[in-house]
């Protein structure tokens, strides 16, 4: 649980420029790809985490810049890639100008329970890492090249001439 709203940014500042990294790997006909229909396309799921930002905060609160969680996706990765980048600024000016460290002990309603707003904004991030998680695997599935997100990727290692662990 975040305690201190100057934690939250600092380590929303890397996951968002991190999310941001993986979707400029994406193109326009990627998005729709899809393994079976079990799976989310890309285009969904990159939305998803997009909308998110929004949803979720605004269930604790604030109003984020941020297109209604109920929207259509849109069609173009640089523009999903542009919302998500004013969404997650949004986010870090939000959370800023309306909260202080002392309210993230307090209690919101969250889908059915109570969650402190620390815990909703741990959960926030968790939420993006496992989206991005999912995403990363459906890129890997259509041949995109990922981006390393919490160390090297195979592509990297590559680039540094050096075989990738097993």
């Amino acid at each position: 649980m975040f305690r201190t709203i100057q934690d939250f940014k600092e380590a929303f500042q890397y996951e968002s420029q991190t999310t941001l990294k993986v979707f400029k790997n994406i193109t326009n006909q990627t998005l729709i790809l899809k393994p079976n229909d079990s799976v989310r396309s890309m285009q969904r799921l990159v939305w998803h985490i997009t909308i998110t930002l929004g949803e979720m905060l605004g269930k604790a609160g604030l109003t984020i810049d941020c297109p209604d969680e109920h929207s259509s996706p849109l069609n173009d990765i640089d523009a999903i890639y542009k919302t998500y980048e004013t969404a997650a600024k949004s986010v870090l000016e939000q959370v800023e100008k309306n909260w202080k460290d002392s309210d993230l002990l307090d209690e919101v309603e969250m889908y059915g329970d109570t969650w402190k707003k620390g815990i909703v904004l741990t959960v926030l991030i968790k939420h993006e890492a496992h989206h991005r998680g999912q995403l990363t695997t459906l890129m890997r599935l259509n041949n995109l090249p990922v981006p390393g997100v919490y160390g090297p990727s195979k592509e990297e290692w590559a680039a540094w001439n050096m075989a990738a662990p097993e």
